[in-house]
């Protein structure tokens, strides 16, 4: 697992030195693969409570009936359920966010 986040920060900083404009051409140099492997860790994270915030309205309008549903447990487990919902999509690919985010955090980092 960790081999594969370290690649994938390692092709993260490649991609963010190749388009990167001519002020932030050494954008992400000075980092260590662990420092990028945190970034990505970071932005993947905000995607995930992204995710779960826009997923809370779509699950508080679904009724529960007894005898096997409502009350306030319920209420509390179902917003865990949808964290860990975001976290899941974020895992998989996501929309795209964290790849922005981590763009972001990589230029805020070098200006």
């Amino acid at each position: 697992m960790d081999t594969m986040i370290q690649a994938q920060a390692q092709n993260a900083m490649t991609r963010a030195q190749s388009t990167a404009p001519a002020g932030l051409a050494g954008i992400g140099a000075a980092l260590k693969a662990g420092d990028m492997a945190k970034a990505r860790e970071t932005a993947q994270d905000f995607e995930a409570f992204f995710l779960s915030q826009m997923m809370q309205p779509m699950f508080s309008g679904l009724s529960t009936e007894p005898p096997f549903g409502g009350g306030h447990a319920e209420n509390t487990w179902r917003s865990l359920l949808v964290d860990e919902y975001g976290k899941l999509m974020a895992r998989n690919g996501g929309v795209g966010i964290a790849d922005s985010v981590m763009r972001t955090m990589l230029a805020a980092q070098e200006a």
